[in-house]
């Protein structure tokens, strides 16, 4: 139960819901509710390849007839909208709630994408096409702040890891889906058809999902924490009623795991920044580091792998999509085979060792390139052998930068890191484009492999000195709420043991 009192502090709420939800057994309601939301990675790695794929097709006469240089801004423009998205919705989330901010950030993304696929040759439809993806991104940039936020905050403390990470990782599904989709479209519909129904396809997914959102509650962790006691009772009672429905009885919360708060007030980003670097100034540096290598990395690969495998090993370009889905297989499996571990070995331990061993894998992989002792297939191998712990490794950095914050700030943390570590993946792209240029002298990518590995490999030398170790403990315990009154005597999982201080820099 939920209850309201006056304090010294003001108006608190006393709660034990944080312990309510934590000590829940995954049941059909959690499995219904990471479908429904993690969709949004798969959408993602679905629109970023079918763009990736779609650009030499719309450069044809027969479709838009896009310079090389417009079709392959396609891609930087989505990548803005997830900026714009992730900043302006992430703020929105910690305002107005989850709930609220996933289904408009879906509608958004369902509007831009099926718009894309009524662009028309020739005037300003450039423009228009640009616009939609902007519009595209921005709700799937919005999606990473307000899901992450709902995922973590429903889902009990024993299974987060394992869920964010998986989760994150179907982005690579999406990808899967969006090159097996294109090389079917386009070449077996009518060249102007083909790729307007590529475009559709991440819409039509969208409507499905939608009608299950629409079902799920809103975050009682959010509710409580934005003085909403009453709407946060009848989420819990509603979750734990779909749970008894499956699992049976999951018994009653003692009142020494409550704790009390004050609610949030109204947090802009300056105030944000001066909560990230004042009271969590170790933390705010462990995920900028974790979120800005892994961008770097994976932006200057995926992006370039095309032109790696044509350019150097001589691939047809329309035989590229095949090698590529061995790449995305690698990074698919990673974290739904050794995301468990997460959870087990820890997060510091797996976090830094994914980091590090991959940066160490594409190392070696740098010099046998070198040397020219790889060929398209044995290349393809490499990368996806690197990538299947690299991504495991990405995954979890997504989840550092969602459980490491208070909720009151949560989803705007995730927001500004992601914007970070977006800008710094790009940077990560231009200059790998530029390393490969003719294809004629593999020392200068080799020189580029050699940053992507150190960059890893400094994240996750990041992790052994500043890593938390979040594996288990509800979200309260790794990182208090700032209008903390008082905290939960105990918690499930023994969670308390090394949490952080109050309003003070966590340890």
């Amino acid at each position: 139960m939920a209850s309201a009192s006056g304090t010294a502090e003001g108006r608190s709420i006393r709660s034990v819901i944080p312990a309510r939800i934590d000590r829940l057994p995954w049941s059909r309601f959690h499995t219904k509710m990471v479908m429904a939301l993690g969709v949004a990675w798969i959408l993602d790695g679905l629109e970023i390849t079918i763009a990736a794929n779609l650009s030499a097709d719309l450069t044809k006469h027969q479709t838009l007839a896009l310079s090389a240089s417009q079709s392959a801004d396609i891609a930087t423009w989505y990548l803005i909208g997830e900026v714009i998205g992730a900043l302006v919705f992430g703020r929105l989330s910690d305002k107005l709630g989850r709930k609220n901010l996933f289904m408009i950030t879906l509608g958004v993304y369902l509007i831009g994408s099926g718009l894309s696929a009524a662009t028309q040759m020739g005037g300003g439809w450039v423009i228009f096409l640009y616009a939609t993806r902007v519009l595209a991104g921005s709700g799937i940039g919005g999606e990473y702040a307000a899901i992450n936020s709902a995922i973590d905050e429903m889902i009990p403390a024993r299974y987060r890891g394992r869920v964010d990470i998986a989760v994150n990782g179907t982005y690579w599904g999406g990808a899967v889906i969006g090159t097996l989709a294109t090389l079917l479209l386009l070449n077996h519909l009518p060249t102007d058809w083909g790729w307007r129904t590529a475009f559709l396809i991440g819409p039509v997914l969208g409507l499905v999902i939608i009608y299950v959102r629409r079902n799920l509650p809103e975050s009682p962790r959010w509710q409580v924490m934005h003085g909403r006691p009453e709407a946060a009772e009848e989420s819990i009672a509603e979750i734990e009623h779909d749970v008894e429905a499956t699992r049976g009885p999951v018994g009653p919360v003692s009142d020494d795991q409550a704790i009390e708060i004050v609610p949030a007030e109204k947090i802009g980003y300056l105030a944000l920044l001066r909560v990230l670097f004042s009271h969590y100034p170790g933390r705010s540096t462990l995920v900028a580091a974790l979120m800005i290598t892994q961008s770097f990395l994976y932006n200057a690969i995926f992006f370039t792998y095309g032109l790696v495998l044509t350019f150097f090993f001589h691939v047809s370009a329309t035989n590229t999509g095949y090698y590529f889905l061995a790449f995305a297989a690698g990074n698919l499996l990673g974290p739904l085979t050794i995301g468990r571990l997460f959870d087990t070995l820890g997060r510091k331990k797996m976090i830094a060792g994914t980091y590090i061993l991959s940066g160490a894998l594409l190392i070696i992989t740098a010099i046998l390139f070198k040397e020219g002792t790889l060929d398209a297939v044995t290349q393809t191998i490499a990368w996806t052998v690197i990538f299947f712990f690299a991504s495991a490794g990405a995954s979890a950095g997504y989840l550092t930068a969602s459980e490491v914050f208070p909720l009151e700030v949560r989803a705007q943390a995730i927001a500004v890191f992601f914007a970070i570590a977006q800008c710094f993946g790009s940077l990560g792209t231009h200059l790998y484009g530029h390393l490969i240029g003719t294809g004629k002298d593999p020392n200068s990518l080799f020189v580029g492999y050699l940053i992507g590995a150190g960059a890893m490999i400094a994240g996750g030398l990041v992790e052994i000195f500043l890593g938390v170790d979040a594996e288990g403990k509800s979200l309260e315990d790794v990182a208090s709420p700032l209008g903390l009154v008082k905290k939960a005597a105990t918690s499930v999982g023994d969670a308390t043991k090394g949490s952080p201080p109050l309003r003070g820099e966590p340890t």
